[in-house]
């Protein structure tokens, strides 16, 4: 049987939950904040500041990669 909903004389595909787009998974799990003191919280401060270093970099490096290939194929003028 196909998966579809007839209404009248339109039909409506059903679309399965799996084929929705799926919600954004959250990347990192923050602590409690209020259980850390001073000093655990600058070391924190440190993590995230080295994670966003860190994803820079790659964002860099992926920018650099899309750059060169949008430069090889591009269209010649003329």
């Amino acid at each position: 049987m196909e998966p579809w909903l007839s209404i009248g004389q339109d039909r409506f595909m059903i679309i399965p939950d799996e084929d929705l787009p799926q919600k954004a998974r959250a990347l990192l799990v923050p602590p409690a904040l209020d259980m850390l003191g001073i000093a655990e919280l600058r070391d924190y401060i440190a993590v995230l500041n080295n994670e966003i270093a860190r994803v820079e970099a790659v964002i860099a490096a992926k920018d650099a990669h899309k750059q060169a290939a949008s430069a090889f194929f591009k269209a010649p003028r003329g």
